[in-house]
């Protein structure tokens, strides 16, 4: 817990003073008991259960003033809330290594009841889009809260040459932010983007044509924004199109929180005919790399088992989110409760209003 106001926290220091000041008057009452005529009648009169009676509605009012004085700080705590309306995109590769069978029946089937799920267990304030990546990527269904669409779109996934991660999450990124102005065309399409190149400053390069018109762009912190969000899962590594790590900064600049998936078993698998054969293999470092630079989590699901469960986690992460939330309003509402308390005993006790 942090204050926003701690300078206020000083008061504290008159709670100490407030207590010497009541002991002061209670001598003060002591003294002025000598004057009856029997001490033993006064405490027979008063007892023991007359004097926490006495004492009680005082030190009531006490922890209300100290309460009051920590809520004037503004008291602020990282607590666990309900997720706001939000917006999830899913990038999923759907290249010819997610043919492999080292994931039975084989990986894209399984990814795919993996999704299907995914999408049923969704909570209802998240809308989702699905996009697709193999040597391109695709929009396979916009942000919808329609789960039949949905659904629907994951059994379309037609498997494709090659493996372009970073268009398949510069493409989620210009559908979780439509207005970013990210250029699509130069960034996936550009000559000056092969397998081998590619950069952050490249991709956030407008067309000289848009230079002048383009508002100025300010980053902001990684994970800053809370409206949605990117799941990217992938079996292989990138075999063209823009360099995912570069495109990870893009959307880190932009607060977009990216978490990945590595589907598949580490050690990899052979795949092809008679005619054609490959080796595919995980490359969980560039996964990892994606999702810590803009602070997400990276999972790994070896099984068709895993991948569910992963998705199950997600579920849950993206119903409920962490926030450093003000609490001031707690602590004002615990204050007044003691006072109506300290008002009520002193009352019912002593009948006098307080």
């Amino acid at each position: 817990m942090r204050f926003l106001w701690p300078d206020l926290l000083w008061l504290l220091l008159l709670i100490p003073a407030l207590v010497a000041a009541y002991v002061v008057a209670l001598r003060r009452k002591k003294k002025a008991a000598v004057n009856y005529a029997s001490l033993m009648l006064v405490r027979g009169a008063i007892g023991r259960g007359q004097a926490i009676r006495r004492h009680l509605p005082p030190a009531l009012i006490l922890a209300a003033l100290t309460i009051a004085i920590v809520a004037m700080a503004r008291p602020s705590a990282t607590i666990t809330l309900p997720s706001e309306y939000m917006t999830l995109i899913l990038a999923v590769d759907v290249s010819r290594s997610m043919m492999a069978t080292d994931v039975a029946p084989n990986r894209i089937t399984a990814a795919q009841a993996a999704v299907k799920a995914f999408v049923e267990d969704l909570p209802r304030n998240v809308r989702m889009g699905i996009v697709s990546f193999a040597g391109t990527a695709n929009v396979v269904q916009t942000p919808t809260e329609n789960r039949d669409d949905l659904v629907a779109a994951v059994s379309r996934f037609q498997l494709q040459r090659a493996t372009a991660t970073g268009s398949g999450l510069l493409v989620s990124l210009a559908q979780l932010l439509p207005d970013a102005g990210i250029d699509l065309e130069a960034a996936v399409f550009d000559s000056g983007f092969s397998r081998y190149g590619g950069g952050a400053a490249s991709l956030d390069r407008p067309r000289k044509a848009d230079k002048a018109a383009k508002k100025e762009f300010t980053p902001v912190p990684p994970g800053s924004f809370t409206s949605g969000a990117i799941v990217l899962l992938s079996d292989g590594r990138r075999t063209t199109g823009p360099d995912p790590i570069a495109a990870a900064k893009l959307a880190a600049d932009r607060g977009v929180r990216v978490y990945t998936v590595g589907f598949g078993t580490k050690e990899g698998s052979m795949i092809g005919d008679e005619n054609w054969s490959f080796y595919v293999r995980l490359d969980e470092e560039t996964l990892k790399s994606v999702a810590a630079i803009t602070g997400a989590e990276y999972f790994y699901a070896g099984t068709a088992d895993d991948l569910r469960k992963v998705y199950q986690s997600l579920t849950l992460k993206f119903g409920l989110e962490r926030k450093e939330t003000e609490i001031s309003a707690l602590f004002s509402a615990g204050a007044a409760l003691l006072i109506a308390i300290a008002a009520a005993l002193s009352l019912l006790w002593f009948h006098r209003r307080s």
